[in-house]
């Protein structure tokens, strides 16, 4: 599925279906209120633990949840950027006509107006909600649930985990929410969200914890708590309760067909918040650093590395000068354990990392060619990363339905490499084994089942020998990503 804030699209053989793909922060204008609703389902006699009432939860709950409204300045584009050109030039006598209708036609700025949620975490006006929210908003009021409102500022953002704290200066203190443990959550668990969806103040919802651990592309630090609360936009930002009134999750995106709830709702678990908070009062989050690229290992991975499962993350690349390289970690080994706890999916590492404090040293353990060995390594901190290009056309040698070039200066020029050598893929072919292979335009072959490719004679030398039906293992750098990708020659 492709995701991005606006939406999503999932196409699979034969039919194209959309799929909205919501982070929850409502428009004030021009919404629409459905007025049918799906039936839900009915409580079993049979779960004799289901509160009978949440009303005394919501009673204290609620002084604590906030409306939050934001205004940014949103540039707009030109309907007609091009000059008027009449006939006879400049001097047209229709140039006035076209002049009085269509005026000035130069971008212009308007105000775009959001809603949103959030809740009280201590007496001092801390307020913690989304970082989708507020983020670049030139003005935020936080509307209490007695009715007052009050400017807010913001303290600090993380987009990575979509977490914001906003601070608001009162004259008496504020009730504050209970964090609980959001890692004590089971899967069944009754919930209870609450916020503002489509601005209608001091809503509840109810529901249970559908699953835990969610991992949905919305960025690289996910965990979310799947949840049947219904959760709708102007939800974002608000908290999810346990029967104890206690926050476990921040209510962020939803998954749906129609932008309204469908009981898919997804929130941050309350831990992951906390390990960052005092970092976000301090208005910058530091994260720890391996340096390594790593990649999910999949059963044709598995099979070309000679590997005994699909768990734990495969080094795809090992940064020059960072922590790993350092600690002698290397290209192809299989992470399956970081300070001491297993890593069963890819997905597992990178949070487990960055929530490592910077300078502390971690035992690693890897399989390296079918053998256990560990590393002691000392945490870096993490900087942002550079996009790397994609490219574009052309080429000599063909094989799989790629092209592929040695490079030049032009080749470099136009790709936008910083390498001047090396063999590089210049065109792939719809339908073909290297596109269904995931490989692109713009890639660098640099190994070829484990072994360097310099040229394009190294290049033919070495595909030449593989027949239909084989599975080649290919080491790509794309940008300044290196990765493994696995091309199955068709049958």
């Amino acid at each position: 599925m492709k995701y991005n804030r606006s939406g999503a699209i999932w196409q699979g053989p034969g039919i194209v279906t959309r799929v909205i793909f919501c982070i929850i922060t409502a428009f004030i204008f021009n919404i629409p209120i459905d007025s049918g609703s799906a039936p839900r389902a009915q409580t079993s006699p049979l779960l004799p633990t289901a509160p009978g009432s949440f009303s005394g939860l919501v009673k204290k709950a609620r002084p604590s949840v906030v409306n939050i409204s934001t205004v940014k300045t949103v540039t707009g584009g030109m309907t007609h950027p091009l000059p008027f050109r009449g006939p006879s030039g400049p001097n047209d006598p229709l140039r006035d006509f076209f002049d009085r209708f269509f005026g000035d036609q130069m971008p212009r700025d308007y105000k775009q107006k959001n809603l949103g949620s959030g809740f009280v975490i201590d007496e001092d006006g801390f307020i913690l909600t989304n970082n989708h929210v507020v983020e670049q908003a030139d003005e935020i009021t936080v509307k209490l649930a007695d009715g007052r409102s009050f400017n807010a500022k913001v303290i600090g953002r993380d987009p990575k985990t979509d977490l914001a704290l906003i601070r608001i200066e009162t004259d008496q203190p504020l009730k504050p929410l209970l964090m609980g443990d959001s890692d004590k959550l089971e899967v069944g668990d009754w919930v209870v969200a609450m916020g503002n969806p489509f601005g209608l103040d001091n809503t509840v919802t109810a529901g249970i914890v559908s699953a835990k651990y969610r991992h949905i592309g919305a960025g690289p630090y996910e965990n979310f708590i799947q949840t049947d609360a219904s959760i709708n936009p102007g939800n974002s930002g608000g908290p999810l309760l346990n029967t104890a009134g206690e926050v476990i999750g921040i209510n962020t995106a939803i998954f749906s067909r129609t932008g309204g709830s469908i009981g898919i709702g997804f929130a941050i678990p309350i831990n992951m918040a906390k390990q960052i908070l005092g970092q976000l009062k301090k208005g910058k989050v530091v994260r720890g650093w391996l340096g390594v690229m790593i990649q999910k290992i999949t059963p044709d991975l598995k099979s070309k590395l000679n590997l005994k499962d699909v768990k734990g993350a495969l080094v795809a690349d090992v940064t020059s000068g960072g922590p790993a390289e350092k600690a002698e970690i290397k290209r192809g080994d299989v992470i399956v354990s970081f300070d001491g706890k297993k890593i069963d999916e890819m997905k597992d590492l990178p949070y487990m990392v960055a929530s490592t404090p910077i300078g502390k040293i971690v035992p690693v353990v890897v399989i390296r060619k079918g053998r256990e060995q560990a590393f002691d390594v000392k945490i870096g901190e993490l900087e942002e990363e550079k996009k790397g290009p994609e490219g574009a056309e052309s080429g000599t040698k063909q094989r799989f339905g790629m092209k592929v070039e040695e490079v030049t200066p032009l080749l470099a020029k136009e790709f936008g490499l910083s390498e001047m050598t090396g063999l590089l893929i210049v065109q792939v072919d719809g339908n073909s084994p290297a596109a269904e292979a995931g490989l692109r335009p713009g890639d660098m072959i640099l190994e070829i089942d484990q072994t360097p490719v310099k040229n394009s004679s190294d290049f033919i030398e070495k595909t030449k020998r593989y027949k239909k039906g084989d599975t080649v293992l290919f080491l790509i750098r794309r940008g300044n990503a290196t990765l493994y990708l696995t091309l199955k020659i068709d049958d």
